[in-house]
């Protein structure tokens, strides 16, 4: 039988808010949570910390996808580019714009495709869209 995890998709707004229900969906048996990192939620997906046990079976059930989808869509993803634009100390600009310009060009992955993109990375979790 497969360990069900739940992502209230109704508590998530913002990055922020999917970050929190990310560490209380994932991360309640810690006394640490995970950053506003994309890479962060790759590294629990494997499992070893938190919920996820190695690499047992996970039913991921995440309620509200649909809604949570379009918020961290086009908009959400190029605002989110821009963001990173401004710190070149920090990240890749030239690799940054060039994601950008997919994303303008419609042939880029929004945040959401990012993002499921790291889950089907891993096998042993079964997305629900709820």
């Amino acid at each position: 039988m497969k360990k069900e995890i739940i992502i209230d998709g109704f508590a998530i707004h913002n990055k922020k808010s999917l970050f929190e229900e990310i560490n209380r969906a994932f991360m309640s048996e810690e006394d640490w949570e995970i950053g506003e990192s994309l890479d962060a939620i790759n590294d629990i997906l494997y499992g070893g910390v938190g919920t996820i046990k190695g690499n047992e079976p996970i039913r991921l059930v995440w309620k509200n996808f649909e809604a949570n989808s379009e918020l961290f869509g086009l908009e959400f993803t190029a605002n989110y580019y821009k963001e990173k634009l401004m710190h070149p100390e920090v990240f890749d600009t030239e690799n940054i714009q060039t994601l950008l310009d997919q994303l303008a060009n419609g042939n880029g992955q929004t945040y959401m495709d990012i993002i499921l993109e790291i889950i089907a990375e891993h096998p042993n979790i079964e997305l629900v869209k709820a």
